[in-house]
């Protein structure tokens, strides 16, 4: 399939990165707990910003709890490890799916190796997917302005993941095209419809 460098890159950020969340000024600067969580939560809707638990960075690059949350969404800061700014939040059914994919790429494991991993032991009854869809939102590229708390000039992609879902089940087509959502990975654990803003 020939998809266009914007789905690509997407797609790339969304899967193969980790997940992470709130700002940073430059490379390897972490920032305040206050303004990580600001950074966060801009990916998610506005109504679900105040009541989200945020993960962030702390000392050393650990990710802890900066914030518990009042309701069903996480968000995790932006790793200032990685040069490109990206903030996710999720519903907190997906933890345990996102939070095994950050502990084996934090033992090595690289690229579909991860996806590997995880599928089998989902299979196994070792880890648990949601069964029912559950909301991703990132915010990826872009800036974040301390001064401020502002999030500028980034991209944002909401996700719905439905594990197992396939073209047929959804009505829903593999191939990416402007104003059109589109489903990656069908009939896996992991199959989730991508929906760029402006849909």
């Amino acid at each position: 399939m020939n998809y266009s460098l914007e789905t690509r890159c997407a797609a790339v950020m969304l899967v193969c990165l980790p997940a992470i969340a709130a700002a940073q000024a430059t490379p390897g600067t972490l920032l305040p707990p206050a303004q990580q969580v600001a950074a966060a939560v801009a990916a998610a809707p506005a109504e679900l910003r105040d009541g989200a638990a945020v993960l962030g960075y702390r000392e050393k690059g650990k990710l802890v709890t900066l914030r518990e949350g009042k309701n069903d969404m996480v968000c995790l800061a932006d790793d200032p490890s990685i040069e490109q700014f990206h903030v996710a939040c999720y519903h907190k059914a997906l933890e345990p799916f996102m939070a095994r994919g950050r502990s084996l790429r934090a033992e090595g494991v690289k690229g579909e190796q991860v996806d590997t991993v995880r599928f089998k032991e989902i299979k196994s009854g070792k880890l648990a997917m949601p069964s029912t869809p559950s909301a991703l939102y990132t915010l990826t590229d872009g800036s974040f302005d301390p001064a401020t708390s502002k999030v500028t000039g980034a991209k944002w992609l909401y996700v719905v993941y439905i594990p197992g879902a396939t073209t047929a089940s959804t009505g829903i087509t593999e191939k990416p095209a402007k104003g059109v959502p589109w489903i990656m990975y069908p009939g896996t654990p992991k199959a989730h419809i991508m929906f760029f803003t402006g849909m």
